[in-house]
């Protein structure tokens, strides 16, 4: 089969499975491991939008094939796979070495198909991404690519020229030419995040692993539904703050998907699967009338789902009682960052502690099963002693709330992310950043140890004391989880161990780069494997309630027998 699109995920590092690297605990409180095998959700609404309109379009995590067998070789599968085009995603700066891993790679057996990068991180580094790397053919800016990838795959089926289309970076005759980033939806209400349509992928295809969204997701499938591209927030590492989308992605405002089209979206996932529904992004962004409409559409419907509702700041207390009113099982999360209103302020979040504990009280007061808190090492004007302070404030928050709420806290890691406010204005934040170009952010991820993985040191702490502070906080959270009851002694006591030996094995790694041998690096690599999971705390606290069932079998096996919608062009 020929494809006019295959859209290609790529492991953090491509030679992850060979390599002695520890990755660390960068990834404990997200579903992914640390390879970040989940691939972007844009890549679910680019393969609906082109589909609908009359294209083939495939998905193939090879982040998560890689994870499923040692034996999967990326190389056999794309040398026989023909494409039209290849995209490939650098959303975020964690996949650099991977994604231009593959671009090598797909040019190598397809030297003549062009190969596409788009993410907020391709925005960024357009220029130097098609100026650098002869395997980047095109780079497509912006957060909402559906309408310029459907022109630019018309273009390349066809044989069109691209220079009319907007939001890409390219080489024309040995030159780079950038066009005009106009393509900036103002609304979302033309594409969608359709489940529905990747059940019918997975089996036309005969390919699970390559769309699994991450390891372990038909055990636990979370699903995801969004309610905007951009925000309103501006914390100042955020590569997708409000200040830098308006200087990347030429985002002034959010552009928001409408209440009744994100009901109807809910509804889809829940007709096939049982898991919990995360709405991404802040529902108060747009104010309480869109949350308003939106529990107006879901009041009454039959979803016996969990919701995960993410607030960005505390949310009014009426906000939480709309929701109480209006569904049944739900979950909320928030980031507080810290414990210090100062640091909190000085990170861009501007809410006091005070707010914060107002909404606790709040959603105790509700329905609500559980409420996560996740916390951040690495913040400005946040020390040693700052950190331990926030775990001392997550030790009482759950004396007072038992096992409802759940803190987490983890560094800010692996990078500072290129073009947040504190990238651009280091000095200004209290941060020093230590290297700034793609090149150097790709060679770090093959360093041996996570430390070095770190783009920034802050004016209060070193990477050595972000290192230390972080394997210090985890230890101290979890002593207080097991005395406050949200983690049993018998599951605590492992994960202690794990945070010590993982600990220890870094501090290995230090001693072999001090003065060792690669041999001595590389008889460390079985330890290493074995403690980049579940180092800081267990991956399986930040899950949500699921029903035992998940998969709605019958639905499914119908939405995959029902043919395709016809397809229809334009745009």
């Amino acid at each position: 089969m020929a494809y006019d699109l295959v859209l290609l995920h790529a492991p953090s590092v491509y030679d992850f499975r060979k390599l002695p690297i520890m990755h660390g605990p960068i990834s404990d409180v997200i579903p992914s491991t640390p390879i970040f095998e989940m691939y972007p959700v844009g890549f679910v609404s680019i393969s609906e939008y082109l589909t609908r309109h009359g294209y083939e379009v495939r998905i193939i995590n090879i982040a998560r094939k890689m994870l499923h067998s040692r034996r999967y070789n990326f190389e056999e599968e794309i040398k026989r796979i023909k494409a039209r085009v290849f995209g490939i995603d650098l959303h975020w700066m964690p996949h650099v070495h991977g994604s231009i891993e593959v671009a090598r790679i797909v040019k190598r057996y397809h030297p003549d198909t062009p190969v596409v990068f788009g993410g907020y991180s391709t925005s960024y580094y357009h220029r130097e991404l098609i100026e650098r790397y002869p395997e980047v053919d095109v780079a497509v800016r912006g957060d909402s690519t559906e309408r310029v990838m459907l022109r630019l795959v018309e273009a390349f089926k066809y044989g069109k020229p691209i220079d009319q289309i907007p939001n890409i970076t390219f080489r024309k005759n040995g030159e780079v030419v950038e066009n005009p980033l106009t393509e900036v939806p103002g609304t979302l209400d033309h594409v969608a995040i359709d489940y529905s349509h990747l059940m019918r992928k997975v089996v036309k295809y005969r390919d699970p692993w390559g769309y699994e969204p991450f390891k372990d997701w038909i055990r636990y499938p979370m699903t995801a539904v969004f309610t905007c591209r951009g925000c309103t927030h501006g914390c100042k590492t955020c590569g997708a703050s409000s200040w830098s989308l308006r200087r990347i992605v030429n985002r002034e405002k959010p552009a928001y998907r409408s209440p009744e089209l994100l009901a109807k979206d809910i509804e889809i996932v829940s007709r096939f699967l049982k898991a919990p529904i995360f709405i991404i992004g802040d529902l108060m962004q747009p104010g309480y009338e869109y949350v308003e409409e939106l529990m107006y559409h879901l009041r009454g419907k039959d979803i016996d789902n969990e919701f995960v509702i993410e607030f960005f700041k505390p949310p009014d207390e009426k906000v939480v009682e709309l929701i109480d009113k209006s569904i049944k099982n739900y979950n909320f999360e928030i980031s507080p960052e810290s414990h210090s209103d100062d640091v909190r302020l000085a990170f861009g979040r501007p809410y006091t502690t005070r707010e914060l504990e107002d909404f606790l009280e709040a959603a105790r007061r509700s329905r609500c099963k559980r409420l996560d808190l996740f916390f951040m090492i690495g913040l400005p004007k946040q020390d040693f002693k700052s950190v331990m302070d926030t775990v001392e404030f997550s030790r009482m928050v759950m004396k007072e709330y038992k096992d409802f709420v759940v803190p987490f806290i983890s560094p800010l890691a692996p990078f500072l992310d290129p073009g947040s406010y504190a990238f651009e204005n280091p000095e200004k934040c209290g941060y020093r950043v230590l290297f700034r170009d793609v090149e150097s952010h790709r060679k770090a991820l093959l360093s041996p140890s996570w430390k070095y993985f770190l783009n920034y040191e802050t004016a209060w702490m070193s990477r050595d004391e972000i290192v230390r502070s972080t394997y210090e906080a985890a230890l101290r959270l979890n002593r207080a989880k097991m005395e406050c009851g949200v983690v049993d002694r018998k599951r605590g006591r492992q994960i202690e161990e794990n945070i010590k030996r993982a600990y220890e094995v870094f501090e290995k790694i230090e001693k072999v780069l001090d003065g060792g041998s690669q041999s001595e690096i590389e008889f460390l690599k079985g330890k290493v494997e074995e403690y980049n999971m579940n180092t800081i705390c267990d991956k399986n606290e930040w899950k949500w309630p699921a029903k035992f069932i998940s998969l709605n079998l019958p639905n499914i096996i119908k939405n995959i027998i029902k043919p395709l919608e016809a397809p229809r062009r334009g745009f």
